[in-house]
């Protein structure tokens, strides 16, 4: 490391998409431990700005900050790869600085918050998904153009009981050479080249690009504290002196909460909206039919069905009568064959002596592995599946909107027959991985905050 720049503390910290609050925290842990009197900062970053601006601080562009703190510590470098949780930058060097660059668009496809969100899926954390990424031997052919699109390849892969470890390199080449095609676009790699930004912790992606470009890339030990630097830098070479006051920042912060109690819906003078869908205290009305488990009396002779999701993993056990005996709803995480075991260990506890299955029946994404697994008596597809039960419960049902993790349905039903339907292709945009993934990005639980 150049001896001309002295790190005297490093932190890095996630800001789970409040980064005002964990910044203005952070500062003040700073400046107590040194004591600092009259402060100085330096800021930049893609949520640097809201700062800066409440600050009153000049904000200094990212690309430069990368690019300055590169010259400084690797002066050798002429191809910088920077990637983080937003944003992925190819910075192109020369001896005068910056030759050219290139960003990602708005879409977040191969950034950190993609890894982020199919290690969650995956049910791993992310060091153990980076991990996980350098033993596979054979990684499976990802799309990379759109997360919504790897995420339907890597769910395609997971019923079909890839290993792991290869969905996850799969899933590191994907966002290699996604970032080759999409942001490098032909333009002439010089060695060498430098790896940058949260994702270089990710022993996976490194290994990807090393393969994909065919040159080993350099992971500086500061690979996360690049901007940061570089800010600091540019900010001396212009000879900006950024003092500021941290109570400013409690003010803005505070200033920027929304009531507890949200704000008013937008309906206008005398619409009926809440009268049609809720009690006119903004609480919807119960619009939809279900059943409870009845067990009165154990009927002997059952039957039971599976559904194998991207999400969630559904077991149902019923009498010949179609009432519910016993039911299990367990998170897939990536291990469909994991989770119809469990269910089916735990409806062997609860029922097991009572019952006896006479057949079995499977649908959802991953129903054709399962009813190998366990012999299953039938195969339906879910609009099959989810049409029939409708008709069972309400046979006056003529409409049934379907949505789990990666899918939507929606379902006309004519006298008991389905006569048209609809479902979304490979996007996953608006369904429930979709609200998990904003959950997960605001790190608040999906069943009773998000609420």
């Amino acid at each position: 490391m150049n001896e001309s720049v002295n790190l005297f503390k490093k932190i890095y910290e996630r800001h789970n998409g409040q980064p005002l609050i964990t910044a203005n925290r952070l500062l003040k842990e700073v400046i107590s431990q040194y004591s600092w009197d009259t402060p100085l900062l330096s800021i930049t970053g893609s949520s640097g700005k809201l700062i800066s601006d409440a600050l009153g601080i000049k904000h200094v562009n990212e690309i430069v900050a990368q690019s300055l703190a590169t010259k400084e510590l690797l002066p050798s470098v002429k191809t910088v790869i920077e990637m983080g949780g937003e944003d992925s930058k190819l910075i192109l060097l020369n001896d005068n600085g910056i030759e050219d660059f290139s960003m990602n668009s708005v879409c977040a496809a191969g950034t950190g918050s993609f890894l982020d969100q199919q290690a969650e899926r995956l049910n791993f954390s992310i060091e153990e998904f980076s991990d996980l990424a350098t033993i596979s031997k054979f990684p499976p052919r990802i799309a990379g153009r759109c997360s919504v699109f790897a995420k339907s390849d890597m769910i395609h892969l997971q019923q079909i009981a890839s290993p792991v470890e290869d969905i996850v390199a799969g899933l590191c080449f994907a966002v290699a050479r996604n970032f080759k095609g999409s942001i490098v676009k032909g333009r002439n790699i010089i060695p060498h080249i430098s790896f940058q930004g949260g994702v270089a912790a990710n022993a996976g992606i490194v290994r990807a690009f090393n393969e994909i470009f065919g040159i080993e890339v350099i992971v500086h030990d500061n690979f996360a504290f690049m901007g940061a630097i570089g800010a600091v830098l540019k900010d001396i070479t212009d000879n900006e002196i950024n003092k500021f006051d941290i109570g400013i920042l409690d003010e803005h912060i505070n200033s920027n909460r929304e009531s507890d109690n949200g704000r008013s819906p937008l309906i206008v003078e005398g619409d009926d909206f809440l009268i049609r869908h809720g009690n006119g205290d903004r609480k919807p009305a119960t619009v939809f039919h279900k059943t409870n488990v009845l067990k009165e009396s154990l009927p002997g002779r059952a039957f039971m069905g599976i559904d194998i999701g991207s999400i969630s993993t559904n077991l149902a056990v019923i009498d010949e009568k179609g009432k519910l005996i016993a039911k299990r709803y367990l998170m897939t995480s990536g291990r469909p064959i994991d989770a119809v075991m469990r269910g089916l260990k735990e409806i062997e506890e609860e029922v097991g002596d009572q019952v006896n299955i006479l057949g079995v029946g499977t649908t959802g994404s991953g129903r054709y592995m399962i009813a190998d697994l366990v012999k299953a008596d039938i195969v339906k597809n879910e609009i099959t599946a989810q049409a029939r039960a409708a008709i069972f419960i309400d046979n006056t049902v003529d409409t049934i909107f379907e949505i789990g993790g990666q899918d939507s349905k929606y379902i006309s039903i004519d006298n008991g027959i389905v006569i048209d339907f609809e479902m979304n292709k490979a996007c996953a945009a608006g369904t429930g991985s979709f609200l998990e993934e904003q959950a997960d990005k605001l790190n608040i639980s999906i069943k009773e905050e998000f609420a």
